[in-house]
């Protein structure tokens, strides 16, 4: 819809006696205009409407200019905009001594204006954090807007005050994690931080009580495949342990057993019957868990399900 600016001229007597089916608009000169009188009805009208044009989705996305999306990773969401160090202007020329100085200023005094309160340098600080983390886990996109959510939460309610920062976010991505499907172990996210298992679990409790995080227990068939991928395992094996949980979780096997030892356990077993062998210290590194533990649930679901092994 085209835009009226102050120094629009309308005539709402004239605009009253014309029909709407016929007032048109003229783009040259930016003017309604009555077909029935000749008369002007509006006369410098603003067309905010794109000079180019598409006709089809494809199109439309491509040519559209429009600025970053917004998100949750960045303390003020990604509305900031930032002077770029490039000294030069926009033909290219580089800018005198006193402009220089001039723009190392206003850097200075942006950088400044963009974290003012307390508030916004522990979501700064935490987004950073989040950040690193995300990226040492290799978390998808959606993980770590929900982590940044649930963390932004925390801060709102003061759950922050007291705690270490990477206690709180590190909780936060655990809990994103279980809550998304994301399969990633206590103990993993543990190895990547300063804090200690004990306080990001503590952490965890908290934000599940204080802001009602609702997250589906974890299931052990969520972590085959990143497993499996990282020993090098096809996709017969993948399918063969799924199998073997589906077995085990209809028997109730499974229920109150760490879902990462049961998953080692399931490719120990279908990769000795693929003849595609791999070491309990190997997937026991992989899993995250002990040689101990892959051996005394391979064991205990062989038992259960009359799984006959071959010779080992």
């Amino acid at each position: 819809m085209a835009v009226y600016s102050r120094e629009n001229q309308y005539n709402h007597s004239e605009a009253e006696e014309c029909p709407p089916d016929k007032i048109i608009y003229d783009p040259q000169r930016g003017e309604y205009i009555c077909t029935t009188t000749g008369d002007v009805i509006a006369s410098r009208v603003i067309d905010e409407r794109p000079e180019w044009r598409a006709f089809n989705a494809e199109e439309r996305e491509r040519r559209s200019r429009t600025g970053g999306p917004l998100t949750g990773t960045v303390h003020d969401r990604g509305l900031t905009t930032t002077i770029d160090w490039r000294d030069r202007d926009a033909s290219g020329k580089r800018l005198e001594l006193r402009r220089r100085l001039e723009m190392q200023r206003l850097r200075r005094w942006q950088t400044r204006t963009r974290i003012q309160t307390s508030i916004e340098r522990n979501l700064a600080q935490a987004m950073n954090e989040l950040d690193r983390l995300a990226s040492q886990l290799n978390l998808p996109r959606n993980v770590r807007e929900e982590a940044a959510r649930i963390y932004r939460e925390a801060v709102e309610k003061g759950l922050v005050r007291g705690r270490s920062i990477e206690s709180v976010v590190a909780a936060a991505v655990y809990a994103a994690c279980r809550e998304l499907k994301v399969p990633r172990t206590l103990d993993e996210i543990a190895r990547y931080t300063k804090s200690n298992r004990k306080d990001i679990a503590r952490c965890y409790r908290l934000l599940l009580k204080e802001l009602g995080v609702k997250v589906p227990t974890s299931d052990p068939i969520d972590f085959i495949s990143r497993i499996a991928a990282a020993l090098g395992l096809s996709g017969r094996v993948m399918r063969k342990a799924a199998d073997i949980l589906h077995k085990a979780r209809d028997k109730g096997i499974t229920a109150g057993k760490d879902p990462a030892g049961l998953a080692a356990a399931a490719i120990y077993i279908a990769a000795l019957q693929c003849d595609e062998r791999r070491t309990q210290k190997e997937i026991a590194q992989v899993a995250g868990v002990t040689e101990v533990t892959v051996r005394n649930r391979y064991k205990e679901l062989a038992k259960e399900l009359g799984i006959t092994l071959p010779s080992q």
